[in-house]
């Protein structure tokens, strides 16, 4: 025979999973009729001109500089030395100010001598200077 006064350990479940699967399925059958809110995104007037192509310093293994204008091609106007890049570049910037240079070198020319490129055009304020490099 049972003590009536002795405690009950045992959590009946079963009215819980009644309850968790009516919740279920009421909310299987409202969602699909729920109209999700709609976003209005602010509008951006689109750009009249389009970025300028960027002019291209390429250093060749034997250390000579050459100059591309993707704008006009890909033919490549050899340059003699850093002065005459340097004014070549500033009058090209002084009618396109946000025209982008990118220095590409031959992989086997020393670093040092790529830097020095980049050191004499930030010097003379060519703006927007950077790197081209190949993906894998």
């Amino acid at each position: 025979m049972r003590n009536k006064n002795r405690l009950m350990n045992d959590i009946n479940v079963v009215p819980y999973i009644d309850v968790m699967l009516v919740l279920l399925v009421i909310f299987m059958v409202t969602a699909p009729t729920m109209n999700p809110g709609q976003v209005d995104l602010p509008q951006v007037s689109s750009s009249a001109t389009p970025a300028p192509a960027p002019l291209e310093v390429i250093i060749k293994k034997d250390g000579s500089l050459a100059l591309r204008d993707h704008s006009k091609g890909d033919a490549e106007t050899s340059v003699s030395d850093n002065e005459e890049l340097v004014s070549i570049l500033q009058s090209r910037q002084a009618v396109l100010s946000d025209q982008p240079v990118v220095i590409s070198a031959d992989k086997r020319v020393r670093y040092e001598v790529v830097i020095n490129v980049m050191d004499v055009l930030q010097q003379q304020h060519i703006k927007k200077v950077g790197l081209l490099t190949r993906a894998k």
